[in-house]
């Protein structure tokens, strides 16, 4: 819905706060209070102190019932307008993306001139509560007309309901982890431990080589004394990561370890998205435009039990059909690395012809990429995944790479759980 003609959305920039593993530096840290920190270090770089956006889009996956406003929260936290509004949205890992592709599509309408995009997620933080039994021994004493009443439910009251039932990111409808999942699409596709070490160890390098040539200093804002991903491994080798024991499937035959998957990661990060005409008008320089985005989801109950994480090969797929565009049409891939197996599956779905024409509606096999090309300043398995952050770090660090390339094309492939896979295309 629009009355006047679609505008391109530019990307202005980002920002982001260190990622850390879970329970080390930001142990005591809230998701609002990263995504403040995270909004507050924009503001700064851009001078949006005072200004009014139309809108800005944040969310969390591990959320705290006290942060059903968070976005809104985040951003009276910070020197934009208190005029701003803000929502709060949910895609699994591919929040920050989602976010991004719905303020982008507002200012390509004409709804709003320029808005931020983001995403935080704590996991040790995580909201941790008690059995329903004792919830409803909270709810009938609460509700009780007398006295009597309000005492009679506490009669119930064991040891065992008080035994917290901690938040699990396995999959409600398998009971699979995301891991246990993944280690079967391994096993499907084939992909062997050697291929994933490689692609973790190519991961920690690029990444502490970006960090060292100072490409991430004007993307991150140190926070809570932390100044630099703390995964991160520079002297990691393949030999290290050979001797990691398998993590999943703990047999002989297991194929996925604690280095080739992501860790659990806190952390938070953002975009600031706006027409052409607001950006020059506030002095403020694009180094990219989010050109498209595209979801899509699979059944992984039934016709894909062992492609939990494989919905972005279903999304990559339509995508290019609706930009008339090839696989290799493109400058740069951001792949979110979820596990090393994951990223190497879709890149063996997108080079069989089976899957292509089976799956996918295709005549022929999307082909191979130059994996010289593939998560050029280092990706997840390097810098860590905090769910709803992936994708504004993945999105802010692409347009900065185009921008420094002097111009180019760049896709974005972020799989989430639940079978669903967020993507975009980001152009110079």
């Amino acid at each position: 819905m629009h009355y006047r003609d679609t505008r391109k959305v530019a990307i202005v920039g980002g920002n982001r706060i260190p990622f850390c593993r879970s329970y080390t530096g930001y142990v005591k840290q809230s998701n609002l209070d990263m995504m403040t920190a995270t909004l507050n270090g924009l503001v700064s770089r851009y001078k949006l102190d005072g200004l009014r956006l139309g809108d800005v889009a944040l969310g969390a996956v591990m959320k705290h019932s006290r942060d059903w406003n968070m976005a809104r929260e985040a951003v009276l936290g910070t020197k934009l307008a208190p005029e701003t509004p803000a929502y709060d949205l949910q895609r699994a890992c591919g929040t920050g993306l989602e976010a991004a592709i719905q303020v982008g599509n507002k200012i390509a309408l004409g709804q709003i001139d320029a808005g931020i995009a983001g995403g935080t997620d704590s996991v040790s933080d995580t909201p941790i509560v008690y059995p329903d039994s004792y919830r409803s021994i909270l709810l009938e004493s609460f509700v009780g007309k007398s006295t009597a009443a309000k005492l009679k439910p506490w009669l119930r009251l064991r040891p065992s309901n008080f035994k917290p039932e901690l938040p699990s990111s396995g999959e409600p409808r398998t009971g699979l982890s995301m891991g246990e999942s993944t280690e079967r699409t391994a096993k499907t596709w084939g992909i062997t431990r050697e291929a994933q070490d490689e692609l973790a160890f190519t991961s920690h390098q690029r990444a502490a080589k970006a960090w060292t040539e100072g490409f991430y200093a004007d993307l991150v804002t140190p926070f809570h004394g932390i100044e630099r991903d703390n995964n991160m491994r520079p002297d990691t080798t393949l030999e290290k990561l050979a001797k990691l024991k398998p993590a999943f499937d703990r047999s002989a035959s297991g194929t996925m370890t604690a280095g080739n998957s992501t860790p659990l990661t806190d952390g938070a990060s953002a975009v600031l998205l706006a027409s052409d005409e607001w950006a020059q008008a506030h002095n403020l320089p694009v180094q990219a435009y989010l050109r498209y985005g595209k979801v899509a989801a699979i059944d992984f109950l039934d016709t894909c039990p062992d492609g939990l994480l494989l919905a972005p090969a279903y999304a990559v797929s339509d995508m290019l059909n609706d930009a008339g565009l090839g696989l290799q049409d493109f400058d740069f891939y951001e792949i979110h690395e979820a596990f090393a197996a994951q990223t190497l599956a879709t890149l063996k779905a997108w080079e069989s012809e089976e899957f292509c024409q089976k799956e996918l509606g295709r005549s022929a096999a999307l082909g191979s990429i130059d994996r010289s090309k593939l998560n050029v300043k280092g990706g997840s398995l390097a810098m860590g995944h905090p769910f709803a952050a992936t994708g504004g770090r993945i999105l802010a660090s692409l347009a900065k790479i185009i921008h420094e390339n002097g111009g180019g094309r760049g896709l974005i492939s972020v799989c989430t759980a639940g079978g669903m896979g967020v993507t975009a295309i980001v152009e110079g």
